[in-house]
């Protein structure tokens, strides 16, 4: 496409000599502010992927991907229901639960939790839950030795065991909302339990206010009897629940009601959409201010080299040629400046937990609040589709911003610029 000697003047003009400095600062410019653009929108676009992918797996990880509550009570026939459900092609868990709120003592301190009563069976199979256990296990939850009498064995986040100073082993009270009617009026109803494991999953919000026992115990304690508040479903594709939903309501039959993730967690879902779209647009105004100065370091280019330009043509050189020169010249600024954004914020994206710790500690000062964010580390998915997006609209804004310099330059009368 580019002749030797197209080469060879395109890459001296980008070596601009000491009098023309100033062109080759703007070149520069140019060149910095493509590389900056190309890799800050990478880096954005990599850190909303990930906010999105880390939150959408801990939420639905953590409630199901569908959930099924009865129409008025809590639901009796669990058991037949979730063999109904476990019929459905795509299903790959179902588990009744009982979900209610309750307050955690210790001590002299107190704290509100949402518990979670399930099978200790079921609750191996939520890998979100069983393989992020980081101190005690699993093994004992829900054993005890008397088998007339359910488990008081229970397990919690790690952030609520360590706000109360729990550890594992300590026995502590549960309290629940709705309590006992006895002839001095209603007395709060309360359960020693003994805590038995600790989780992280990685979302504050769980691991700082979510507790697990054993089905029964859940049952007993807060008066449900033999029932569930919920039937919590996870299929094989999240993103078609719709269609898993249609097909469980019609095989659970209309004394349920059927919600999934997407519904209950659809606006939560539609900012983060809205503000990596909005993030994409503004970042993109960095190539674009880079683009235009490509233009205007082309345009000085081709007003110093005018006699250049005609001794060229006077020589043979015909428009193609020059248009080719300067469109190389301003390209190749534009593709260096690309592939060293691309390299940069791909290194700075999948090393961006390393680089945040440590500038933390450089700072003193902390940088990523769990509290805030909801997550405990900084969340990051490279996604390839966004990288080659990204690559094609820095180069294609790079090739355009050089096709004006390179049309003015061919267009020069040779004769008019040797008489200047």
């Amino acid at each position: 496409m580019f002749s030797l000697f197209e080469r060879l003047v395109a890459y001296r003009y980008l070596r601009s000599p000491r009098q023309e400095g100033f062109i080759s600062v703007i070149a520069g410019f140019s060149f910095v502010g493509i590389a900056l653009g190309v890799a800050t929108l990478i880096i954005v676009m990599s850190v909303m992927n990930g906010f999105r992918q880390e939150l959408l797996t801990r939420i639905i990880g953590m409630n199901g991907h569908i959930a099924v509550q009865p129409v008025s009570g809590a639901i009796r026939d669990y058991d037949d229901l979730t063999a109904k459900a476990k019929a459905v092609q795509g299903v790959k868990l179902a588990f009744p639960v009982v979900a209610q709120q309750a307050m955690v003592t210790y001590r002299s301190q107190a704290r509100g939790a949402y518990v979670h009563g399930i099978r200790p069976e079921d609750l191996q199979k939520r890998e979100i839950i069983s393989k992020n256990i980081k101190a005690g296990s699993l093994d004992n939850f829900g054993k005890t030795a008397d088998k007339l009498h359910p488990s008081d064995t229970v397990i919690m986040g790690r952030r609520l065991a360590e706000s109360l100073g729990i550890r594992v082993g300590d026995r502590f009270n549960l309290i629940s909302p709705e309590g006992n009617m006895t002839a001095f009026g209603t007395m709060p109803r309360q359960k020693s339990v003994k805590l038995t494991g600790v989780f992280e999953v990685g979302f504050h919000e769980y691991d700082k206010t979510v507790i697990f026992m054993p089905l029964e115990t859940a049952q007993g304690f807060f008066k449900i009897g033999q029932g569930a508040s919920v039937l919590e479903i996870f299929v094989d594709d999240p993103d078609r629940v719709a269609e898993y939903g249609f097909i469980l309501q019609h095989t659970l039959g209309d004394r349920v009601i059927l919600s999934d993730w997407q519904h209950i967690s659809t606006s939560f879902f539609q900012v983060i959409q809205v503000e990596r779209n909005v993030m994409f647009i503004i970042l993109t105004l960095i190539i674009l201010i880079a683009a235009f100065n490509i233009i205007s370091g082309l345009i000085m280019l081709v007003k110093d080299k005018m006699r250049d330009i005609a001794i060229m043509r006077t020589m043979g050189a015909t428009r193609g040629t020059i248009l080719r020169i300067f469109f190389l010249t301003g390209s190749t600024i534009g593709v260096l400046g690309t592939l060293t954004g691309v390299g940069g914020g791909l290194a700075f994206a999948y090393n961006i937990e390393t680089i945040r710790r440590w500038l933390e500690r450089l700072l003193d000062m902390e940088l990523f609040n769990a509290e805030i964010y909801f997550l405990t580390q900084m969340p990051c998915k490279v996604d390839l589709h966004d990288v080659f997006a990204t690559v094609g609209m820095a180069l294609g804004l790079s090739f355009l911003a050089t096709l004006y310099p390179a049309w003015r330059a061919a267009r020069l009368d040779p004769v008019e610029a040797l008489r200047q």
